[in-house]
């Protein structure tokens, strides 16, 4: 029985897995008295169950020509058209909004995004955002098993960094594997691996915020925001958490999760190196974390100067936490704003210095991780071409050792990394002129662009020096932008990867 539904349509099973999530809310309303929500999101799941059930009987021992094709349609299929069903009862239990904001609420949560039409968070009752917060924490989810079952075998998502085959397909380092294993029972037998440890995760930082006197359904919600990196919160933020500083310093420990896969995927889909300290993605982050952090630092310490105003310890530290926590929340994509931030402005008199993370979000966490961007991988390998076109600049005759996989990262790696910083750069430039066209200004335009393909929504709070808000844009900017989220989710390659003719080769 368990084999058989194994083996249905992976959209089918994605479909069951949304409609079931619905009995989330549902129970939360109950338990709150909200019977409104309770309703809706019952009715929904009995609605939806049925309708999975009939399309899985319609489908049930369908053989696609091609799996690899089949996989990555339901996929594009699954962010772009799962929403829709997910939108229904958030709809319906809201009241006080159009379809439209629901279904571009439901595709920001599940590309783990994190942008929000509802800038006053008590506009939305407490079921509906801890909705938000589940339907972003499945969309992490499914990330970390698409990471290792799809991508990974079809050298996508950042995998071709490494790999020794072509983009979209199997290297020879998952030639064996694509053969001997069916993908059906790859997405299944990783699930049942990955599952575990995910929701693991989620409830230790969910019990340790709570410990630091956190309110249990405001630590869920950020939980789970934490670990798909979709920064949801039902109270706009950390800044008004009871937590406080501790509770801020439990999630800055969780962040290493959305920085580097070797925490927590299987051993045969992680880097040769066997430790944490020696994975080069972990050591460009904390370069670039602390970089920052000091170049910031030094910005409201020159700034304080300047401005004449009183310096002590407090504030110092402040300007130092603060500075690093959102540092590293924008550049795993999560997009959690410290308490401490606004603090750190405040004292050097100087603006909110949100080109950094901007630039931050753009580099975006690790390969095969719940993070967005361009990733650290690709960032790594174009540094290392940099630094050996460099060395032959001054020794030209020089000849370059740290093995096979180093060459291969800094010439067939450096050259793919290129490409796609090039196509995220074009799409980046297609979403802005969208957006022009629909009315937007040209900053504001650049701005949800970038939060849109880098999966990092909060950006619009924080990038310029008045707030975006996306409920003032248009319904067709609303439109765009969810396209955006998207592309940005699967990564331009995987839509090229698409028209591959081997894809396509029954």
């Amino acid at each position: 029985m368990l084999h058989q539904i194994a083996r249905l349509p992976f959209f089918v099973l994605l479909m069951a897995i949304g409609a079931s999530a619905m009995l989330v809310p549902s129970f939360h309303g109950w338990v709150l008295g909200d019977f409104v929500a309770m309703r809706v999101f019952f009715y929904g799941f009995l609605l939806f169950s049925f309708l999975t059930v009939m399309v899985g009987l319609a489908t049930l021992g369908y053989d696609p020509a091609s799996v690899t094709r089949s996989q990555l349609f339901a996929l594009f299929a699954a962010f772009a058209g799962l929403p829709l069903m997910l939108a229904v009862p958030f709809y319906e239990a809201a009241g006080n909004t159009t379809f439209l904001n629901a279904w571009f609420e439901m595709v920001s949560s599940l590309t783990t995004t994190g942008a929000t039409v509802y800038d006053n968070a008590g506009r939305l009752t407490p079921s509906l955002h801890l909705w938000r917060a589940t339907v972003g924490w499945l969309g992490g989810l499914l990330m970390w098993i698409v990471a290792v079952a799809i991508f990974a075998p079809m050298n996508l998502g950042g995998f071709e960094v490494q790999a020794e085959g072509g983009v979209g397909g199997a290297s020879t380092r998952f030639q064996h594997i694509s053969r001997a294993a069916d993908p059906s029972e790859r997405l299944s037998r990783f699930a049942v691996q990955l599952f575990p440890i995910y929701a693991g995760l989620t409830f230790l930082l969910w019990i340790g915020l709570v410990i630091m006197g956190e309110v249990p359904y405001v630590a869920l919600c950020h939980a789970m925001a934490v670990l798909s990196t979709s920064g949801i919160s039902p109270i706009n933020g950390l800044y008004y958490s009871v937590s406080g500083f501790w509770g801020e310093l439990l999630i800055f420990a969780f962040f290493v999760f959305a920085i580097s896969r070797i925490t927590f995927a299987p051993k045969r889909y992680v880097s040769r190196r066997k430790t944490l300290r020696d994975d080069p993605e972990l050591q460009l982050a904390v370069v670039l974390i602390v970089c920052t952090t000091l170049a910031l630092f030094l910005l409201h310490f020159v700034g304080s100067f300047e401005a004449a105003t009183q310096t002590t310890w407090t504030n110092v530290f402040a300007s130092i936490w603060g500075a690093l926590f959102t540092v590293t929340s924008f550049l795993t994509t999560t997009g959690f704003e410290s308490h401490y931030w606004d603090g750190a402005a405040e004292w050097s008199n100087l603006q909110t210095p949100g080109l950094f993370l901007l630039g931050l979000a753009l580099i975006g966490g690790g390969v095969a991780t719940t993070a967005g961007g361009v990733k650290l991988l690709r960032i790594y390998a174009l540094f290392r071409h940099s630094e050996r076109e460099l060395g032959r600049l001054l020794h030209p005759s020089s000849v370059a050792g740290g093995g096979r996989v180093a060459r291969r990262i800094r010439r067939q790696g450096a050259y793919i990394s290129w490409i796609f910083f090039m196509l995220f750069a074009l799409s980046i430039a297609a979403v802005m002129l969208l957006l022009s066209l629909t009315g937007v200004q040209f900053e504001t335009a650049m701005v949800m662009s970038v939060a849109a393909l880098s999966t990092t929504g909060p950006l619009a709070q924080l990038a310029t020096e008045n707030p975006i808000s996306y409920a003032g844009i248009p319904d067709a900017a609303k439109m765009v932008l969810a396209a955006a989220m998207v592309l940005g989710r699967l990564e331009t390659l995987a839509i090229i990867a698409l028209f591959n003719p081997e894809v396509w080769r029954q």
